[in-house]
């Protein structure tokens, strides 16, 4: 399967899951809440391919803060992107994602 990891300003160390971040399995995303100054950077994205022994990293994104302080708000929702089905065997895992959004 693939696996999803972050590297904060091309430093070897991968960007740690806490309160305020979390990289999803399903999608790769990684969120951050509260964006802080020392978030600024360049964030990459490393796709790990466990069968192949395989890594790719993409390209840098950079995350810089308004300078005018402005947050865009938003109406609060909850994003939930389940398949209709979820199966799972008896004694294996299931990490199932919801997001709540929104100011």
């Amino acid at each position: 399967g693939l696996s999803y990891t972050w590297i904060f300003n091309n430093n070897a160390l991968y960007v740690q899951e806490d309160s305020r971040r979390f990289v999803s399995q399903e999608t790769g995303n990684l969120y951050i809440a509260k964006v802080e100054p020392s978030d600024v950077g360049n964030y990459t994205c490393v796709v790990t391919n466990s069968k192949a022994e395989q890594s790719v990293q993409g390209p840098p994104t950079p995350l810089t803060l308004r300078s005018d302080g402005v947050m865009g708000e938003y109406e609060p929702k909850i994003e939930v992107r389940f398949p209709e089905t979820t199966y799972a065997a008896k004694g294996s895992s299931v990490k199932l994602e919801c997001f709540a959004l929104g100011k």
